[in-house]
């Protein structure tokens, strides 16, 4: 793409529509590494825990990352209030369902 700006082939007047052309580009080129970047950005913070796995469960599809994985790494984003009595229950849950 720069060979291309540089040549005079191509010609962005916004600087937000090159941007968005050079993420579709590598974005296209390597999904998995994709959905692990955004799975480890995932995070709770102020969502309701059902937008929270929602969101999770859409980036992780795809993410390669296996189920203990994919568990661990959800009960270290949730909210901690909800982890800890996720944690004091008898049965702790082994599945994000």
């Amino acid at each position: 793409m720069l060979k291309n700006l540089e040549g005079g082939l191509l010609e962005y007047k916004i600087t937000g529509k090159f941007l968005a052309n050079i993420r579709k580009e590598f974005r296209e080129g390597n999904e998995e590494t994709v959905k692990v970047v955004e799975l480890k950005r995932a995070e709770q913070r102020r969502k309701i825990i059902k937008e929270f796995v929602q969101e999770f469960r859409k980036v992780a599809r795809g993410s390669k990352y296996e189920r203990r994985h994919l568990v661990e790494k959800f009960k270290r984003e949730m909210n901690r209030i909800i982890h800890k009595k996720l944690m004091e229950l008898e049965q702790q849950p082994t599945l994000i369902k």
